[in-house]
């Protein structure tokens, strides 16, 4: 009887913790929806640019072919493999079809055809669905001008695929995950970590001291969030230095425009925790909304699951993390040299989501501490 008297005391002071309550409703739903929804190993709409060097009818219906397979999303034709390397590395492509010279005519002749499919190796979950159904279609190909020309398999005209891995030949998955760490880790601490410092100021009553100080409020903000900042800068050497010493992962880019474009990431998590801050009552509840943002990070940013394979719907959510955008400035600075200009839609994404968050947290701040 007295253990139900307390079970009953335990149920109705829960119900008062409203953010609690909401949140034992919230993630399990959440949870089913983005594992259930979003999620979907099947890759499909890779984004591919075409370098038709034999600008043939062959080769035309050879890259049609491709995009209806629905696998592959055509999205440029390019003249050259620097403009293939500049389309991988800023991200526009992931995977390109090289047909050369002569293709058609080859075919025509009833000889062996070679096409090329450069893949960006960065994203090793994009290569073997790549490959293999651009295989499949060449195969598919084959047998239908064997059958339309009647020769033997062994004097009629064949399709082959040669497939190219930039940037990760080995396919290690060491080398996809642990730039993405970078975020993932950042995105953690710096949001927990500037959420409970805020709460427990507030736990303590120093924040109403030092708000009735002669201190503005923007000066308060940034300096409650500017040591978090060199915390960041120094989660991300370590994170570097470990990933090339013990996992061997390559950096070929600067490190000088990471870390400045890591900047507005760390800001933008800052905001995000601040932002917490002024909802969460308890340290408690500020680590509970913390792990509860961590959630659709790791499942729609890219991080683990390929954003070409999500719903439109999932996708657009997905532009909205700051870890997506971020995700693509680390591994196409560290694994494929990308520059500034390569990195510049990113650059844009990243400033626009920290305005917002820098704004919402400023006004929620504000109207919190009045």
């Amino acid at each position: 009887m007295r253990v139900l008297v307390i079970a009953w005391k335990e149920l109705r002071q829960l119900r008062r913790d409203r953010l609690t309550v909401g949140m034992m409703v919230m993630l399990p739903l959440m949870q089913l929806l983005l594992f259930g929804y979003a999620i979907n190993t099947d890759v499909r709409h890779i984004p591919t640019v075409v370098y038709d060097q034999d600008q043939s009818a062959a080769s035309r219906d050879l890259a049609r072919g491709l995009e209806v397979t629905t696998f592959y999303d055509l999205v440029g034709q390019v003249e050259s493999y620097d403009e293939i390397e500049r389309a991988l590395r800023s991200g526009k492509a992931k995977v390109a079809l090289v047909v050369p010279r002569r293709y058609g005519a080859e075919l025509a002749a009833g000889r062996r055809a070679q096409v090329q499919l450069v893949v960006d190796g960065s994203d090793p979950q994009t290569v073997g669905s790549a490959i293999n159904t651009a295989a499949a279609l060449a195969a598919a190909r084959t047998s239908e001008l064997l059958v339309t020309r009647g020769p033997t398999v062994a004097t009629g005209p064949r399709i082959e695929v040669e497939p190219a891995t930039w940037y990760n030949p080995e396919l290690r998955t060491a080398v996809f995950i642990v730039p993405g760490l970078i975020g993932v880790i950042l995105t953690m601490t710096m949001v927990m970590l500037t959420a409970m410092a805020i709460v427990r100021e507030r736990e303590r009553g120093t924040l109403e001291q030092l708000v009735v100080s002669p201190v503005k409020n923007l000066e308060l903000m940034v300096g409650k969030i500017a040591p978090y900042v060199l915390i960041g800068y120094v989660q991300i050497s370590l994170i570097l230095v470990a990933g090339r010493v013990v996992f061997e992962v390559p950096f070929v880019g600067s490190p000088g425009l990471l870390y400045a474009l890591s900047f507005l990431f760390i800001a933008a998590n800052l905001a995000l925790g601040l932002f917490f801050s002024t909802i969460a009552k308890t340290q408690q509840q500020a680590m509970q909304m913390s792990f509860f943002f961590l959630l659709p990070n790791m499942l729609l940013s890219g991080f683990m699951f390929p954003i070409e394979a999500m719903p439109e719907p999932a996708q657009w959510l997905s532009n909205g993390l700051p870890l997506t955008h971020f995700l693509r400035v680390v591994r196409g600075i560290t694994l494929k040299g990308a520059d500034f200009s390569d990195l510049v839609p990113e650059l844009y994404w990243l400033v626009g989501l920290l305005g917002v968050l820098v704004l919402a947290a400023s006004l929620r701040f504000r109207k919190k501490v009045a």
